[in-house]
């Protein structure tokens, strides 16, 4: 393996890990102040940590002379759009969280990569066999982790699993966006929508004081400058020289550390079926976005 390869490797290694730990410290800010109020928050700090980001971008294209930078309209209607799904899906996972926990949260979440070659199929792109296989392992691994003996689901399991596919329309939004719009400035937009909406829905429904912000300022910063600001810009340096594959099961890595440190951290107690049922799940997310790396002349389906 090239030094390069190994080096982005580690980075997506790294920004794995960060995330993963976002959830049990999205769960540790439950403990101090309500869901909309943390979300408000911590896309605050997101959005005010790419800020450096963007002020960096802009001087490279100054310097380089160029004048491609994207019209404000244009970045604004795409941030209100990502935003406001990306708002959706913050806010079931969050809400979620009161319910469950941070490790089935995390897996929960993490369906989403099966949810987006499937949700292609209305959008006339071909599923190939890896889809379809890591969607039943999906499906069966949820039913051990969320359905009781009693055939009873989970409520916040349920809020979590609906919070993937928004999560799912947000990945294929941002594809599509990604394409035509500077993607750190659609970041900052997307943060501060998401934060807004959930700060006035705090403000209607929840009661915001300054002493349990305070308590929960470590999580709300890890949650916000960590989890969106640091990762995010990982991330982009990291798949640059990633192959497809070694990204695909590193970045996987996430619910499997969501689990670990709400195992290690939080004391959640994990059983048997919980523990196949999460296996379940792994496997069907890498059979999924890996299947076409392995199986030449397969179609990736997405």
């Amino acid at each position: 393996m090239e030094l390069k390869t190994f080096k982005s490797d580690f980075i997506l290694l790294v920004v794995a890990s960060i995330w993963g730990l976002a959830f049990v410290a999205q769960r540790m800010g439950m403990d101090y102040v309500e869901p909309f109020t943390f979300n408000g928050i911590r896309f605050a700090l997101g959005g005010l940590s790419l800020l450096p980001f963007i002020a960096a971008g802009k001087k490279r294209k100054i310097n380089k002379t160029q004048s491609s930078v994207p019209e404000f309209n244009e970045v604004l209607k795409g941030g209100i759009l990502s935003g406001t799904v990306l708002f959706a899906g913050a806010s079931l996972q969050q809400v979620g969280m009161v319910y469950t926990t941070a490790g089935k949260s995390g897996f929960i979440t993490g369906l989403y990569v099966v949810i987006v070659p499937i949700i292609g199929l209305f959008r006339k792109q071909k599923a190939g066999f890896g889809t379809w296989a890591g969607a039943l392992m999906g499906v069966a691994g949820l039913y051990l982790l969320s359905v009781t003996r009693d055939m009873v689901i989970n409520f916040g399991d349920l809020l979590e699993f609906a919070g993937a596919f928004c999560f799912a329309f947000h990945v294929i939004i941002i594809g599509e966006l990604s394409k035509r719009i500077d993607t750190v400035r659609l970041a900052f937009v997307q943060c501060f929508l998401c934060s807004s909406l959930s700060l006035i829905t705090a403000f209607v429904f929840e009661t915001i004081t300054l002493n349990g912000i305070w308590l929960a300022a470590i999580p709300l910063i890890y949650g916000g400058i960590f989890s969106v600001g640091i990762a995010y810009s990982l991330q982009i340096y990291g798949q640059k020289n990633s192959h497809p594959a070694h990204a695909a099961i590193l970045m996987s890595l996430e619910s499997v550390i969501a689990a670990l440190g709400g195992w290690l951290i939080l004391n959640e107690v994990i059983s048997s079926r919980t523990i196949t049922g999460c296996v379940l799940m792994m496997t069907g997310m890498l059979v999924s976005q890996l299947y076409s790396y392995i199986i030449p002349g397969s179609t990736k389906g997405r």
